[in-house]
């Protein structure tokens, strides 16, 4: 009766935790995906004081729930609630393995040592016997301590056969979680803590063997409009358009990055500053020429068109001063006509055209 009350406290809670979710959503026209409901759900449960606390300020202010602002939230927590609790899944399951495992070997130990004192055992009465029949009640006795011995070896190899696959699906749930954990889940591309090591590590590179790093900052045009005239889910399928596109134009150790939002980034090791426009211009060409078609109905809705600055890493650059110069690029391409390419070496050349 006592558990029977309990499940059903929790599954009365769990509703009430669910129609304050969709509630929420509703009052806030969020979009209502699983991931939406989801992070509204979590925020409901009050389990994560540091999501709780942005969206109580979003609450108070009645800042707008954007579908960047949104996808930000469920990437930050979301995905570091799921690896958590995957990590502590396998933690949990890595600690019983090892209780097996050493319990099996205990085991072993002590099967050998009795293995070990029969046959001391057997060698002590063997320079005593004298008749026939002794001797083969000895042989017997030894032949069956060795059959019990590969018995339970064969049992041992078995358990540790269980266990070594046990260790294997562990490091598969591993492997999984480590790369869920490098990338952004809505167009699959690295995310953002991806693309800080990355740029980090690019620069260190270029430090020691002296090899140019490019970096690109790309923004969707007019992608609210997109949101408001199609929705949140044709805005979902432009931002997987524009991250297939990257993909497929970066390859090699290039890191093609969701940056926030509508903004993606890519790092071009190995690339100069004319070569990262070159590969600019065909990215934003190829995004160009894509046509985005609703799915439902087969229509096609328009053309999608991105602005992207560019700069190169130089001496004393950090990584932040690298950003910063691709941003105003970018800035100054979004601001002179949308849909174009603007590299450091034009602002500079603007900048000097109008001190003339």
């Amino acid at each position: 009766m006592e558990l029977a009350g309990k499940t059903l406290a929790g599954s009365t809670r769990e509703q009430a935790l669910a129609k304050t979710a969709f509630a929420l959503m509703s009052e806030w026209n969020v979009a209502p995906t699983p991931e939406h409901y989801e992070l509204f759900y979590v925020y409901a449960g009050g389990t994560n004081a540091v999501l709780g606390k942005i969206i109580d300020g979003m609450l108070r202010d009645k800042t707008p729930f954007t579908p960047p602002v949104l996808s930000g939230l469920c990437a930050q927590f979301l995905i570091h609630a799921r690896t958590a609790q995957t990590m502590e899944d396998v933690g949990s399951g890595i600690s019983g393995m090892l209780d097996t495992v050493l319990a099996t070997l205990d085991r072993a130990g002590k099967d050998a040592g009795e293995y070990g004192r029969a046959l001391s055992a057997a060698t002590g009465e063997l320079g005593g016997v004298q008749s026939p029949v002794a001797v083969t009640r000895l042989v017997e006795k030894l032949v069956g301590a060795t059959q019990a011995m590969e018995t339970r070896t064969k049992s041992l190899e078995s358990k540790l056969q269980r266990s070594s696959e046990q260790v294997n699906e562990l490091k598969t749930q591993l492997d999984t979680v480590r790369k869920e954990n490098r990338l952004d889940p809505l167009t699959g591309l690295a995310n953002r803590k991806t693309f800080d090591q990355e740029l980090t590590s690019a620069i260190a590179d270029a430090r020691e063997d002296g090899a140019a790093v490019a970096l690109m900052m790309c923004d969707i045009d007019h992608f609210k409009h997109f949101n408001d005239t199609w929705g949140h889910q044709t805005g979902d399928q432009v931002l997987r358009l524009v991250a297939n596109c990257l993909s497929e134009n970066v390859k090699g150790r290039d890191t093609a990055a969701r940056y926030g939002g509508e903004e993606f980034v890519v790092i071009l090791r190995q690339t100069p500053l004319e070569g990262a426009a070159k590969l600019a211009e065909q990215i934003r060409a190829n995004v160009e020429n894509k046509k985005l078609v609703k799915k439902s109905t087969g229509d096609i809705l328009g053309t999608i068109t991105i602005s992207i600055g560019v700069a190169q890493l130089r001496d004393k650059d950090s990584a932040d001063l690298l950003v910063q110069r691709a941003d105003r690029a970018l800035y100054r391409a979004k601001n002179t006509g949308r849909n174009r390419i603007v590299t450091e070496t034009d602002l500079v050349r603007t900048a000097s055209s109008h001190a003339a």
